[in-house]
């Protein structure tokens, strides 16, 4: 049908048909700005204007707005001359992944036309129906104030980050005795961001315990560029639309995959009929277990030190999880490769099937691999894919001496990260006739050699491109349907396209699974840890994936209070659920659950107060990290402990949160507060990390190629990555192009999570920028006749003693022209150590006693950055790991039936917090002096994801004297617990 639209002010006739969305429309006409999400209109991503009021594109027919006036981000501005709103978000950080913002824009842009002089009140409403996972809302709804009163013709104040600073050193803390701290003092007014950074001057030798080594901080020198609040690198692409991920990328002759996904959680495949399927007319090609190599692989990539366990392969006859691959259908379209699907006869037996990590261990339980071409797992017979174990000391001995031990279990279920961008892939071949996988994961190099292995082809033509990653939540570190859909563009020799739906997302393995951990401590009665000890049983699914890597690599919970004796302890677990997920940073939020929830209970069972038990006990500078190494033995054992900014970020959130005055303060009202806090750290320093690349090259016109690392994925490594390399060479940012998305230019990267990449290519790109930049002073002292360390760089320009000075330009020319070469270099890292950063997290709840309901009123972060990169994109980050945290705290949980099947296919039943449900947020950065190579710099990525949901459970004890073990924390679960102590009082 022939259909008249009005889009962004051009009128055009277009030929739809009857059933096509408008989504899919304007995605076909080039509007890639409109980002398809969740298919069902709750996201927002797809977001449009339709004369002037927002409506989800995604659930509207194209046939239902002819006549209409269509309106897409495009049509604010452009990257030349930005709209007031697409400035604001760029200026103040708001625009984190960049996939969720072309919706939000537009649903701000009509609340103005509306509304002029919004409240905050009613920009959080109106942006409700845009869900974000990487901001937190917080600088969006900033970001759109702000340009409320620009649009308005007001003066807007100018962005600054103001400080905290202590007025006396931070107090000694000697066997747990603290002296008292004086309050902290707030200098300036309140940035716009409602959040501030808190400086912690140098500690000394005398601040620090007799025993430990002191650690002296180096001079810090002047910088330029770090520290400086600049805009994010992908922040003009992202307010304008111009982003490009996974599946904006049309090319001829484009075809459509489909996989066929098993119905049960355990079976074997009897028999597969695909003749109807092919004999379908569009359908190009159907793949089985049976055309496809049996060549075992892992999904992820390992660290050196570990045996390579393999248990997956392209297609089984064996599946194992209600999701798991069957068959792969390619067709013309995806409407016909949907059909083909449904053509395929299948004849499973049913096998029993493990659904809860403990059945595995049961004695007579079925094995979830029981094949033999697998290899590495460690008892498939008891279904045991890896056993971790770390240990110092004599445990037993520390529990016999103790004058009380106590014992607790927790129980973290499983949650769908639900990233807003759906997993796509895109495979070709190119005029050399190599195959381009371009996917939205970000273990380019890993994919690279494994499809080697898989699919046959030489790894030389084989070339991943990874472009930005929307709502990356850190997860995209599986292979996920790359190998099928290269094996059917080697098949058809036309390019494919493989998209998720969103059902399939949630049966993917983006799920993180289950965990059950029992904690157990003695102490002496002063609150002194004597012996400790944190067993995990961890749901890895029917692979074995991130829980195993997790325990396996470093860092555990328990070591944030060392004793003589302690004891970590994992089983990675075979199930037949979809195999488990990772996060940002380290998985570490189930173990801080349940390590700052027990520590409350050691409190109370004591009578002592809970900040004092951490006090007394907690990790400080100069200490040595108490735990060995889990796998290989790498760490050193004299690994120290070179800063620590916990004692301030304990101080900043018990004052901001009034702990004294609120803790204990429980009234018999049916509304009840309580406050609550836990701790946690992430890092290493004595254990080798992973490797990283650099190339700099110096171009004619003065601008720097840097090739280094992965692509954008919102935690806004490659902006830091410009700001080392700008600060290092005396350049702008605008002057560093990063090149960062395809493995034939961007070197090597391995063992990457987001904290470690944060070090690796932070480290290797400012190793190589300081060896391109000796090699520019030289080229300019032959041509100054002077001394090369007498010159220095500045914006640009190359100024000796004298006055004499030359511009990078020139230097540039007369290295190629004169000296007939081209200024480049190329570096390598191996990261020796991963600094420790720390935080404290503060909550106050309200519940409900009488329906178990709870509202989080107020959550307080404060992280110790060393020296912040860049302040306000750090307060976005942190902004966003707690809004992901509340949501695994609150309401977000994946349930199966009882065979196995997940009942949670979309977000309105896996309810993630939206704007106008969002608590008050408050971010604090401590700035303490570290030793690191990276200009003091400390990682905060993911570090807010793990003390919210001990801090709440803690909140709520304190509220109404009952102890929540499990997460989400429900009305039911609480109610119950209410009940449950109810009738202990009365018995």
């Amino acid at each position: 049908m022939e259909l008249e639209l009005r889009i962004n002010g051009v009128v055009e006739g277009l030929d739809v048909a009857p059933n096509e969305s408008l989504l899919t429309l304007l995605r076909r006409q080039g509007y890639t700005s409109v980002k398809h999400g969740c298919e069902t209109g709750e996201c927002g991503a797809c977001t449009v204007l339709v004369d002037g009021v927002p409506r989800p594109s995604c659930v509207m027919l194209a046939a239902q707005v002819g006549g209409c006036t269509l309106s897409t981000v495009e049509s604010l501005g452009s990257s030349e001359k930005l709209h007031p709103l697409q400035a604001a978000f760029t200026e103040l950080g708001a625009a984190g992944c960049g996939f969720c913002t072309s919706g939000m824009l537009l649903s701000a842009h009509a609340l103005l036309q509306k509304n002029p002089s919004p409240s905050e009140s009613e920009v959080r409403d109106a942006l409700s129906g845009n869900l974000c996972r990487c901001t937190g809302y917080v600088k969006p709804v900033q970001a759109v104030m702000r340009a409320s009163t620009m649009l308005r013709g007001e003066k807007v104040e100018p962005l600054a980050h103001h400080t905290i600073s202590a007025e006396e050193q931070p107090a000694v803390v000697t066997d747990g005795q603290s002296e008292k701290q004086p309050a902290l003092q707030a200098s300036g007014v309140a940035s716009t961001s409602g959040a501030v950074t808190t400086k912690i001057p140098a500690i000394t030798s005398q601040m620090m315990a007799a025993t430990p080594p002191t650690v002296v901080p180096a001079p810090r020198p002047s910088l330029q560029v770090i520290g400086i609040a600049a805009p994010a690198r992908n922040a003009s692409r992202a307010t304008t639309g111009k982003t490009k991920f996974a599946a904006d990328f049309q090319l001829r002759q484009l075809a459509y995959a489909r996989i066929l996904t098993s119905p049960h959680a355990h079976a074997v495949i009897r028999s597969i009929d695909v003749s109807a399927a092919k004999a379908l007319p569009g359908v190009l090609s159907v793949l089985t277990y049976k055309d496809v190599p049996r060549i075992a692989y892992s999904s992820i990539e390992r660290s050196a030190g570990e045996e390579q366990l393999a248990d997956q392969y392209c297609l089984d006859y064996v599946v194992r999880y209600v999701g798991d691959r069957v068959a792969a259908v390619v067709a013309e379209t995806a409407e016909v490769a949907d059909q083909a699907l449904k053509l395929i006869s299948v004849e499973y037996e049913a096998q029993p099937a493990i659904l809860d990590q403990r059945q595995a261990l049961a004695s007579g339980a079925v094995r979830v691999h029981a094949e033999r071409e697998s290899r590495g797992i460690l008892d498939g017979v008891r279904n045991i894919a890896a056993r971790i174990r770390s240990e110092v000391g004599d445990v037993e001995q520390g529990f016999a001496a103790a004058d009380q031990v106590i014992e607790t279990e927790y129980i973290v279920p499983p949650t769908q990260q639900a990233p807003l961008e759906r997993h796509s892939v895109l495979t070709y071949f190119d005029e050399d006739d190599s195959l381009i996988v371009r996917t939205n994961s970000q273990i380019a190099h890993y994919i690279r050699r494994t499809l080697a292995q898989v699919i046959g082809l030489p790894m030389r033509r084989i070339r991943v491109e990874q472009p930005e990653i929307g709502g990356n939540l850190g997860l995209r570190q599986h292979i996920e349907g790359e190998d099928l859909c290269a094996l059917l563009t080697m098949a058809t020799k036309r390019p494919v396209l493989l998209e998720y739906s969103r059902a399939e997302e949630f049966r993917s393995n983006h799920t993180r699974q289950q965990y059950i951990l029992r904690m157990k401590t003695g102490v002496r009665r002063d609150g002194k840890i004597l012996a400790s000890q944190m067993v995990v049983l961890a749901d890895t699914g029917a692979y074995a994936t991130h829980p195993l890597t997790a325990h396996a690599h470093t860092i555990n919970a328990l070591a944030l209070y060392p004793s003589p004796n302690m004891r970590f302890l994992a089983e990675v677990l075979y199930t037949n659920h979809a195999p488990a997920s990772t996060s940002q940073a380290y998985e570490l939020q189930h173990e801080f659950f349940a390590l700052e929830s027990h520590m409350d209970e050691v409190a109370r069972q004591l009578r002592i107060d809970a900040l004092a038990l951490r006090r007394k006990n907690w990790l400080q500078t100069g200490d040595r990290y108490p735990l060995p190494a889990a796998v290989g033995g790498t760490r050193e054992n004299n690994a120290l402990v070179d800063s620590c900014g916990l004692p301030t970020c304990l101080r900043v959130v018990e004052e901001k949160l009034e702990w004294k005055k609120r803790r204990g303060s429980r009234s018999n009202d049916r509304y009840r507060h309580g406050v609550g806090l836990a701790l946690s750290f992430y890092g290493d320093p004595g254990i080798a990390g992973g490797t990283s690349g650099a190339t700099i090259k110096l171009n004619e016109d003065g601008s720097f190629d840097l090739f280094c690392g992965r692509g954008e994925n919102g935690t806004q490594l490659q902006t830091y990555l410009t700001q080392i390399a700008a600060e290092v060479l005396g350049v702008s940012t605008l002057d560093i192009l990063l090149r960062a998305s395809d493995t034939s230019s961007s070197p090597f990267e391995s063992e990457v999570n987001d904290v470690s990449a944060f070090y690796m290519n932070g480290n290797v790109v400012k190793r190589a920028a300081e060896q391109i930049r000796r090699q520019i002073l030289m080229v300019a002292g032959r041509m100054l006749s002077v001394m090369p360390e007498n010159l220095k760089i500045n914006n640009g320009i190359i100024k000796g003693a004298q006055g004499n000075q030359l511009t990078l330009a020139q230097v540039a020319t007369h290295a190629m022209y004169n000296e007939g070469r081209q200024l480049m270099t190329n570096s390598s890292w191996k990261a020796q150590s991963i600094p420790m950063t720390f935080a404290a997290q503060g909550v106050e709840v309200e519940v409900d006693v009488e329906t178990g309901s709870i509202r989080v009123v107020k959550v307080i972060t404060a992280v110790d950055a060393g020296h912040p990169v860049n302040p306000s994109l750090f307060e976005t980050q942190l902004a966003g790991d707690v809004t992901l945290a509340l949501g695994r705290s609150m309401s977000e949980e994946m349930f199966y039936d009882q065979d196995g099947v997940p009942l949670i296919n979309n977000w309105l039943d896996s309810h993630i917090f939206s704007s106008f449900e969002m608590p008050e947020l408050q971010h604090y950065l401590v700035e303490s002096e570290d030793n690191t190579d990276l200009f003091g710099a400390k990682a905060v990525t993911g570090i807010a994801l793990y003390g919210i949901a001990p801090a709440i459970a803690n909140a709520i004890l304190d509220a109404a004297d009952i102890h929540i073990r499990q997460m989400p924390f429900t009305p039911e679960r609480i109610l119950r617990a209410i009940h449950a102590y109810m009738s202990r009082q009365t018995s």
